[in-house]
């Protein structure tokens, strides 16, 4: 038998090499037909609403030709409920297609109130995932419980469904698959009850909660807050399987913006059955390398704002570090008090991570409305 000739380790880091470079550049010219971007005229979008008769307004409050213009810009079509109307009547309307905007709540109150304020009018139910342990298996409280608390936010009472966490992910002994559990939790042990009269929460168990086929899932952070005209695009288009709704990326406050590409996050998603559907974590990652290269997906930039670290106290900050998944940051260095400090004046990165650049933002307009509204207020007053 004649065999060929033995490559080299020079040709074959060569030949791995290039085969790199095509598929990076393969997964650029995939990823790039599918970027888009949420520009200023459809941030205004919400300005733009039509106030007509029922009869002639979309069902997301755009009249048909706003709607076919919305989703023209991306080159997708409006979307069309396709199942049967309510109680076999053809001749009356669809249901309306609803959003769910489903995120974990830690200890953030402060971004809760945000978030509420700012898509309220925009989100049909809030799931908002609590657990009594966090990502790294310390005992917490559950916020919402408290009716204190609870009665601060009586006005989005009608639209939150609130989850408390059933059991612990069973083999689940890494933060990392906590987390998973926890994420996925908003999904799995909350839309099977959704309509029926078992469920826990009030909400959940009216008719009206119950997910119809193409209903619209956001998955999130609490500090990943979508534009609210990234929404109105979302119910009003038919959209790939997986879109993500790339941030603005703000560090300790809307004054330092990171340096470098969006946040990758929040996903969304639509609802194909409990099976079917895409479960949040898996979502929120991507999914397998062949179906992130391959599958139907979409990147929408400057989609949402993203304010990590955001918080009003140190000792919020030092919650955050012992609490989440990235258990490499947990370290005395930046614990302490007088670093953090010194970090969130100056801008630098709170974990001395290579390559993190924050920029100040003098004045910064892009901001959530309600934040924005919330500081008229205290001019108005003098504050």
């Amino acid at each position: 038998m004649i065999l060929g000739p033995r490559l080299g380790i020079k040709p074959l880091i060569l030949y791995i090499s290039l085969f790199l470079i095509c598929s990076g550049g393969l997964y650029s010219w995939i990823s790039s037909s599918t970027r888009q971007y949420i520009g200023e005229a459809l941030q205004n979008i919400e300005s733009d609403r039509v106030h007509q008769t029922l009869n002639s307004i979309h069902q997301n409050g755009l009249t048909d030709k706003k709607a076919q213009d919305l989703c023209g810009l991306y080159k997708w079509p409006v979307y069309q409920r396709q199942q049967q109307r309510r109680n076999g009547d053809h001749n009356s309307p669809p249901p309306v297609r609803k959003v769910y905007d489903i995120f974990l709540l830690n200890t953030e109150l402060d971004w809760l109130e945000i978030r509420l304020n700012e898509l309220n009018d925009h989100v049909d139910y809030f799931v908002i995932v609590e657990a009594n342990t966090t990502f790294t298996n310390r005992p917490k409280p559950t916020l919402l419980t408290d009716p204190v608390i609870w009665a601060k936010f009586s006005r989005f009472h009608h639209k939150i469904i609130h989850h408390l966490v059933e059991g612990h992910g069973g083999n689940a002994r890494k933060a990392f698959d906590r987390e998973k559990f926890q994420r996925d939790s908003g999904f799995t042990q909350v839309f099977p009850t959704l309509g029926k009269p078992g469920a826990k929460h009030p909400n959940a168990a009216k008719p009206a909660a119950a997910p119809q086929l193409g209903d619209v899932i956001i998955v999130s952070d609490i500090d990943e807050i979508p534009r609210p005209a990234t929404v109105t695009l979302l119910r009003t288009c038919s959209f790939p399987r997986r879109v993500n709704l790339r941030s603005r990326f703000y560090y300790y406050s809307f004054q330092w913006l990171h340096k470098g590409p969006d946040w990758a996050h929040p996903q969304a998603t639509y609802y194909e059955g409990i099976e079917k559907t895409i479960k949040p974590d898996n979502l929120r990652g991507g999914g397998s390398i062949l179906r992130n290269l391959f599958g139907p997906k979409a990147d929408l930039f400057n989609a949402s704002w993203h304010c990590s670290s955001c918080f009003a106290t140190v000792k919020e900050m030092q919650t955050k570090i012992v609490s989440f998944s990235h258990t490499e940051f947990n370290r005395p260095e930046f614990m302490n008090k007088e670093h953090i400090v010194e970090v969130v004046r100056t801008g630098k990165d709170l974990f001395d991570r290579r390559g993190q650049v924050y920029v100040r933002v003098q004045e910064n307009q892009d901001v959530p409305a309600y934040l924005k509204d919330f500081e008229s207020h205290l001019r108005a007053k003098g504050r």
